[in-house]
């Protein structure tokens, strides 16, 4: 049942993509686990042959998603990460591949659980933009959008009382420290395709990308952010 409310609300980065693609590349790995498959090979498959499909996203711009471009940045994502090899004991890897604005952007992500708590080692993304007008640019953004990732689902919660936000500032806002923040590296696609966005797509893969990682960690799956200490036991 929706309420009137009186707290005035915004956007926040990447508009519905942050919640759409934590909920959608959560149950995609939640299938390939219930079908025993290997999260990568399962996407693959499920993406299936190389074809442009309607823009279900974005109807009224009328430009097609490329399988194939989808299929690639999953692939470079999951070859730069060492997809399959070895890491050390308590960490894992998850994955995660969504299209936004545009653009297609795959992200794999390693991380451990201890003490009632995530941390995350490492986030390689690959990227397909169109033509990278500013290579560097494209890494910055992308990197800029892997903080507010990773803010979403270890640390940000707006709660309301007396029909106010509590939160005001970076103070009682909390975000990710330079302590926190893992290495990311940005693998950015040289592609002959007109340039689409990059501001924003950087940052829906994240947090299903570190929720999967969670969960072949611990076989705990994580269906709400931030992630709280009691969905981790």
């Amino acid at each position: 049942t929706l309420a009137k409310s009186s707290v005035p609300r915004a956007w926040w980065r990447s508009v519905e993509h942050s919640t759409s693609g934590f909920v959608v590349e959560s149950f995609v790995d939640e299938l390939a686990a219930a079908a025993g498959a290997d999260p990568l090979e399962f996407r693959l498959r499920l993406i299936g042959e190389d074809r442009k499909i309607p823009d279900f996203t974005n109807p009224k711009e009328g430009k097609p998603l490329d399988t194939a471009r989808l299929k690639g940045v999953l692939r470079l994502a999951a070859e730069k990460a060492g997809w399959g090899k070895p890491l050390p004991k308590g960490v894992s890897r998850g994955i995660a591949g969504y299209y936004s604005f545009e653009s297609y952007t795959a992200a794999v992500v390693e991380a451990s659980v201890k003490n009632g708590g995530v941390k995350v080692h490492r986030i390689v993304y690959a990227v397909d933009c169109g033509r990278p007008i500013n290579p560097e640019g494209v890494r910055a953004q992308v990197e800029s959008a892997a903080i507010y990732g990773l803010s979403a689902a270890l640390h940000d919660a707006i709660t309301i009382s007396g029909g106010r936000v509590e939160q005001s500032n970076f103070h009682d806002y909390k975000m990710p420290r330079m302590n926190e923040t893992p290495k990311t590296e940005v693998h950015v696609v040289m592609s002959k395709e007109e340039p689409t966005g990059i501001g924003e797509p950087g940052l829906p893969v994240v947090a299903p990308a570190m929720c999967n990682a969670i969960f072949a960690a611990t076989g705990k799956r994580i269906r709400r952010l931030p992630i709280r200490s009691e969905d981790l036991v």
